[in-house]
């Protein structure tokens, strides 16, 4: 919709089109409220163009590759995979642009709605300025605001990192050609994923990891346990390692030195760099004083479990809040929102349960309490745990690494959490959040009857006491 005048009046103002704000601008414009959403870039926020999206279709790019060369297991004999980096980031490209495309048609033709593209910065409380691409200029007025603006990757000080060609977790996804030697920074969720990723297309694959675990949140025999998957995948690992400074090569490329408290430093030479090691908010250009809205150390906006800010109509969702960083906690954001300020309820974000699965291969599936956490908790629990070649079927698929672990009230029966580092981890994961979310016992979910054979028929061997 093209606008020409300059001030304008709505009910809601949203900032940022991501997985929360774009529901929530139709359901506010569906209920009769007028409703700005401003966007910077295109629609669909950090999910569907940099993110979830795109990274999964690469990741099942690359899992082909895994599965044609272990062919030979099932006995079958097929040609040499070789991977055509254009051809993968094409059809990454379609995805995107379908998803975002869509998403941005619905936007449009939503009545009450008004989709303005442009840089939007606070002027008070009540109004924000939006410098649009074409030059025009817009001062938006709303009675409610709601921050969407989400979070980037960010740029470790390391000494002579402005001097090198760095990728993050958007650009490595446009590279044209497999990378000869990749080397990440980080050993996350985005390192992991795209450490293993690029692997399985060819590259030679070191992860520096500044701590003594990969995945620090997680249990140690979890961590453990994908370490040595990925070294099994000839991903080379390197723990208590810390990355000292970098450098252009002379013969080019790039040469990372690193260092540890024992072995002191050494240099490794790569072709890529990739950083991987974290997020900021988009906070610091939306001039957040103005309006006086508070924020933490690290710029993520503060909200109570209403999601709204120290300043009364102005709320914020999805990453830019801070907390985990995750599509669905974003989408549940919206929800919340919706419930309290169009249809009149009391939701708040206490005590919700929240899964995600990071998408190496096999899955690791989270959902709840881990032991760990559980024991600095003092909680009276119980533990189980089954291998993935404890389970019939992933064996047939010849998929067995991992397993199964979960976390169980010694007094009550109920499931507590879960761990599924395994083939299906996160479907796995979500039919344990299922039982928790319920109530169901472990003893119940140890007895039910479980097609045969399935993944899930692994749940009745985990709770199995014998």
């Amino acid at each position: 919709m093209s606008l020409e005048a300059k001030d304008m009046r709505y009910d809601v103002v949203i900032i940022g089109s991501g997985q929360a704000g774009t529901p929530l601008a139709r359901a506010f414009a569906r209920a009769g409220r007028k409703t700005a959403l401003v966007e910077s870039t295109h629609v669909g926020g950090t999910c569907i163009n940099e993110g979830c999206t795109p990274t999964k279709t690469m990741v099942a790019s690359a899992r082909i590759a895994y599965l044609a060369r272990r062919a030979g297991v099932h006995g079958l004999r097929i040609g040499s995979v070789t991977p055509d980096m254009v051809a993968v980031r094409a059809r990454k490209r379609r995805i995107v642009e379908k998803f975002r495309g869509a998403s941005q048609r619905g936007l449009e033709e939503t009545p009450g709605l008004d989709l303005l593209f442009g840089h939007a910065r606070f002027t008070d409380a009540r109004q924000v300025a939006v410098s649009g691409p074409d030059g025009a200029f817009r001062v938006l007025t709303a009675g409610t605001i709601v921050l969407n603006t989400g979070a980037r990757p960010s740029r470790p000080p390391i000494p002579g990192l402005d001097a090198v060609p760095a990728l993050d977790s958007t650009s490595i996804m446009e590279v044209d050609a497999v990378p000869e030697h990749l080397l990440v920074l980080g050993g996350g969720y985005i390192g992991l994923e795209f450490g293993q990723l690029f692997r399985r297309l060819g590259s030679q694959v070191t992860i520096v990891q500044r701590g003594g675990q990969l995945l620090p949140r997680e249990d140690p025999d979890v961590a453990e346990e994908i370490m040595r998957i990925l070294r099994e995948d000839e991903v080379e690992v390197l723990l208590n390692t810390t990355a000292r400074r970098v450098a252009q090569a002379p013969g080019g490329g790039i040469a990372l030195t690193v260092g540890t408290p024992d072995a002191g430093d050494r240099t490794i030479a790569g072709s890529h760099l990739l950083l991987a090691a974290g997020r900021v908010p988009n906070t610091d250009d939306l001039n957040l004083p103005a309006a006086g809205v508070g924020t933490d150390a690290r710029g993520y906006v503060r909200v109570d479990a209403r999601l709204e800010t120290n300043v009364p109509g102005i709320y914020a969702v999805g990453d830019v809040k801070g907390g985990p960083s995750f599509t669905h906690v974003s989408y549940d954001d919206f929800r919340v929102l919706k419930a309290n300020l169009i249809d009149g309820g009391s939701a708040t974000t206490e005590g919700r349960l929240v899964p995600y699965t990071v998408f190496i291969d096999p899955e690791l599936g989270r959902v709840g309490l881990g032991e760990s956490e559980a024991h600095r908790d003092h909680r009276s629990v119980r533990v189980f745990k089954v291998p993935m070649s404890g389970i019939l079927r992933a064996v047939e698929m010849d998929e067995a690494r991992g397993f199964i672990k979960a976390v169980v009230d010694a007094n009550t029966g109920q499931i507590l959490g879960c761990a599924v580092l395994g083939v299906e981890g996160g479907e796995l994961m979500s039919i344990l959040q299922m039982a928790m979310a319920g109530g169901v016992p472990f003893s119940r979910v140890r007895d039910m009857i479980f097609a045969h054979p399935t993944l899930a028929e692994g749940l009745n061997n985990l709770f199995d006491e014998e």
